[in-house]
């Protein structure tokens, strides 16, 4: 009985270096996976961004057009003045939160466009349009 007893022990004894280094391997597994982004995991990235352009009713970009994008939870804004590309970007948005975005430029002001936190796309793109044309001019007070 004693010697049934001593073997059990001897092999245990011979795993347990087996059994050590199986654990440390799954902490080793575990510590690389989390220092992966969410992008090299497969994974949808945690915050997105919104792009586009701001042009004319004739598709000319629009130079030191203002770009407004509203959070509609904290209700904070921030702004993007475009170059002469006409365009503007965003990075660093909740994917999780509706925003409305819309420009204006010289008193003129395009439609407002939601980003809704349905779209699921990492990298959204909203165009804008702003009427410049004279006939476009809210009537001034004579």
């Amino acid at each position: 009985m004693a010697c049934i007893r001593n073997s059990k022990i001897d092999r245990m004894k011979r795993l347990l270096p087996f059994a050590v280094g199986v654990v440390l391997l799954c902490l080793l597994a575990a510590a690389q996976d989390a220092a992966l982004s969410p992008v090299q995991r497969g994974r949808e990235p945690a915050l997105r961004s919104l792009q586009g352009t701001v042009k004319t009713k004739d598709d000319e970009p629009l130079e030191k057009a203002i770009v407004y994008l509203k959070n509609d939870k904290t209700l904070a804004v921030r702004t993007f003045i475009t170059g002469t590309d006409g365009q503007y970007r965003f990075h660093a948005l909740s994917p999780n939160t509706d925003y409305d975005v819309f420009a204006e430029h010289e008193g003129r002001r395009s439609d407002t466009k939601t980003l809704s936190s349905f779209d699921s796309r990492a990298q959204a793109y909203i165009n804008l349009k702003v009427d410049t044309s004279k006939s476009g001019k809210p009537d001034e007070k004579q």
